[in-house]
């Protein structure tokens, strides 16, 4: 059937999209790496640019653990030993060993009972929301989390939904007492991290509500997190957002391997009831393959590692990294948002700015992504700089050193 119909619409679209600056574009393609040397970290090879080496700030592999050799070994080890692929979803043929030890080492990780892998974090939370949610449960979200969460929650159809403003816990009070009679059950969502801010829920918080209302509501009140940029990157033993509330354990996590692990793939942890339950019911768990075996594998070698007196000298580098580049935003009088996360956004407020100062970088020798409506709220435009155990003090300095350039040449032209 021709598309000659459909083809006109999806064309106004993308003009529209370009129009408003929210045209996403092509794709910066990776050719290589160059292996740090003389003071410097990694530096990357990208298409059209011939062999000029790129700084990464960019990247979610917050601990620079995909390049890791033993990661790298482990992977490649079992890929020769179960083969390329999975074969098959797992109950039908899909499981192997290193997806069972992958699972036992990642409830281990976070003391919990039982965890479960899925394809992505993304698939984690579209297969575990809606699990959880019924036509008579409330469900109180974040108005900055993540768009997998959203969509999670418009599959399920709750009872009820109510987006409370960013970080408002007595609004989430409010709305847990507005509700006790209508609703069975009442469900909190949020990110852990929240990835456009770096700023973290307190899920402490979270947690001291949902018990508080927890008498008041028949089926009772969890609290589920997506802390996908918090684990591994966040906390002195990288046990994320959690870790920096006090230990604080909510009743449903969501992480993912595909940040500050260094491979691909997400997971979810929780009672033995739970992964019980979301294992035959869940439709991202039962009809969708599984990582591979390599990559569970190397998975697996990345936890042991950030879990390790070694992990935690990433850690602290990471945390030091993170701190020189706030502090030198500080000086150069840009404004940022405060924060421990090795995310770091570059407040800039105007898109057509935002454009002008990531081409600048990228001239600089510097990729770093620019956010804008509708990724970021209206009038949020920002660059988010991304830290990395890899990145050195000259790595963050050279960075400064091309946002005061910027700076300079914009202050002397206006």
């Amino acid at each position: 059937m021709p598309i000659d119909k459909l083809t006109p619409l999806l064309d106004k679209k993308l003009h529209e999209l370009a129009a408003s600056g929210r045209l996403k574009g092509d794709e910066t393609v990776t050719v290589g790496m160059v292996e740090p040397a003389d003071g410097k970290g990694p530096r990357y090879l990208i298409e059209g640019h011939g062999n000029r080496p790129f700084l990464r700030m960019n990247s979610n592999s917050y601990l620079g653990l995909s390049f890791a050799t033993r990661v790298l070994e482990a992977e490649e080890e079992a890929v020769r030993r179960y083969g390329s692929g999975p074969g098959a979803v797992r109950f039908i043929s899909g499981t192997w060993a290193p997806h069972v030890k992958l699972e036992k080492r990642l409830a281990d990780f976070h003391g919990r009972d039982a965890a479960m892998l899925f394809s992505s974090a993304y698939a984690t939370v579209m297969g575990v929301l809606p699990q959880l949610i019924t036509d008579s449960t409330l469900v109180l979200s974040d108005a900055l989390n993540h768009n997998s969460i959203i969509n999670a929650i418009a599959l399920s159809r709750p009872a009820e939904k109510r987006v409370y403003d960013h970080l408002d816990y007595n609004e989430i009070m409010r709305q847990l007492g507005a509700f006790t009679k209508k609703c069975k059950r009442a469900v909190i969502v949020s990110d852990g991290v929240f990835s456009m801010r770096g700023d973290h829920a307190r899920l402490d918080e979270l947690m001291r509500l949902a018990k508080l209302f927890h008498p008041l509501y028949a089926e009772g009140v969890i609290v589920v997190a997506d802390d996908s940029h918090g684990v591994g990157a966040f906390g002195k033993t990288g046990r994320g957002t959690e870790e920096v509330c006090g230990g604080a354990h909510v009743d449903v996590l969501i992480g993912t391997l595909g940040k500050a692990f260094g491979v691909n793939g997400g997971y979810v942890t929780a009672a033995t009831s739970i992964i019980d339950y979301l294992r035959e019911t869940s439709p991202f768990y039962i009809y969708s393959n599984p990582i591979t075996p390599g990559e569970a594998e190397a998975a697996r070698v990345a936890v042991d590692r950030v879990d390790s007196a070694e992990g935690e000298g990433l850690l602290a580098h990471l945390s030091a990294m993170g701190v020189r580049f706030r502090n030198g935003l500080a000086k150069l009088g840009l404004e940022t948002i405060p924060g421990e996360h090795p995310v770091v956004p570059l407040m800039v407020r105007d898109t057509e700015r935002t454009k002008q100062l990531v081409a600048h970088l990228r001239d600089s020798g510097i990729l770093a992504t620019g956010l804008a409506y509708p990724v970021v709220p209206k009038g949020e435009d920002e660059i988010r700089f991304q830290i990395s155990a890899d990145h050195t003090g000259d790595d963050i300095d050279a960075a400064l050193a091309a946002l005061a350039a910027f700076a300079e040449a914009h202050a002397a032209t206006a």
